[in-house]
């Protein structure tokens, strides 16, 4: 399975650089000039993978009309700001606001003036002030949506336990159950040992909101939270400030003074185990984002094939050489949504578990 992976991610790589992706300069002037199809499907497959303001379903380019509902706009400039993002209008608008004017570009919201005018870095960077964004976007959307659904099946779950020890669960309890043992004999009983109830709380909630996130990410409501760097730094700070703050004495003894080393290694040592304090958390951010990244990317390249390859394969050879191809990353994509969740889990239990182990003083 690994190796069918990689064989996919080496076909997109190939597939993305035969093809004139790159966006041209007319582009990036506010697409003034028309874009190719290549180029357009870029654009579509970025906006995927990024954050919005907007929930967008599906939209037609052709009669200029998008589908879906505005979400809230909290912005804090000289006091709350709060409106629809439909009065954005996909970027195409100004909003004015207590004197103030904001305008949407790329997904992120700059001041600007009654004119919507937005200066540009050397790199095309618009280099406009912008507001501190507390807006409900669709990453919080989908976050508020995951919550929603562990609440419910994590309630049926308790009920059927207050009933009774021997109460076997009904609907979804079955399901969670398996679960909620797994991660407990897997994961934190081996790696914790007897402490490992104080902290379950945590990995169940990490483990079963990265797995959801995941099969959510998988529907065509096109979820991208895990996808999204941000929401990954935020889980590997909370293992990082739960490996520290309940971290030992013999804990920090080993980072700053290594038992049992020569003491001129003990020098050496040190400012190793301090870097490799946040080069933990770095690996769980970095590996679930990419993993879930690059899923989403080759996806959206392997749907392409419809439209990039209709007159070499016809309509009918390239809808089913691309709904072959994405069934096949769609099952391999399944067993990566879960396996994200153990990695992100299984290290994390490991990281508390190396904090709070008791050494042996002879």
């Amino acid at each position: 399975m690994v190796n069918l992976k990689r064989a996919l991610l080496l076909f997109a790589v190939i597939f993305l650089a035969v093809n004139p992706f790159t966006l041209k300069a007319a582009e990036e002037a506010h697409g003034d000039a028309p874009k190719s199809q290549a180029e357009e499907i870029k654009a579509y497959s970025q906006h995927h993978l990024q954050d919005d303001h907007y929930f967008s379903l599906f939209s037609d380019q052709k009669a200029g009309k998008h589908y879906g509902f505005p979400l809230p706009v909290i912005l804090i400039d000289n006091g709350l700001v709060v409106f629809s993002s439909g009065e954005f209008h996909h970027g195409e608008s100004v909003v004015e606001k207590n004197g103030q004017y904001y305008t949407l570009y790329h997904g992120k919201i700059y001041k600007t003036d009654a004119a919507g005018t937005l200066n540009f870095d050397e790199a095309h960077h618009p280099t406009n002030a912008k507001p501190l964004d507390f807006s409900i976007t669709k990453n919080v959307v989908g976050l508020l949506l995951a919550a929603f659904l562990l609440f419910l099946g994590f309630i049926s779950l308790a009920k059927t336990y207050k009933k009774g020890v021997n109460n076997l669960p009904k609907g979804i309890g079955r399901v969670l159950e398996p679960l909620v043992l797994y991660v407990r004999d897997e994961m934190a009983v081996p790696n914790i040992g007897h402490r490992y109830k104080e902290f379950m709380p945590y990995l169940l909630s990490v483990f079963f909101l990265i797995f959801v996130l995941n099969l959510l990410g998988m529907t065509p409501l096109g979820f991208n939270v895990t996808g999204n760097i941000t929401v990954t730094l935020c889980l590997a700070l909370f293992t990082f400030f739960i490996t520290n703050f309940k971290a030992n004495k013999d804990y920090w003894k080993h980072i700053f003074w290594m038992p049992g080393v020569p003491v001129p290694f003990k020098f050496i040592l040190a400012p190793i185990e301090v870097l490799g304090m946040f080069t933990k958390p770095f690996s769980l951010m970095l590996r679930l984002f990419a993993n879930i990244t690059a899923g989403h990317s080759v996806v959206m390249g392997l749907i392409a094939i419809v439209y990039l390859f209709q007159q070499q394969l016809t309509v009918g050879g390239s809808i089913g050489v691309s709904m072959l191809l994405t069934l096949v990353l769609f099952f391999l994509e399944l067993l990566v949504a879960f396996l994200q969740a153990f990695i992100f889990t299984m290290l994390s239990s490991l990281f508390i578990g190396m904090a709070v182990e008791e050494h042996a003083h002879h």
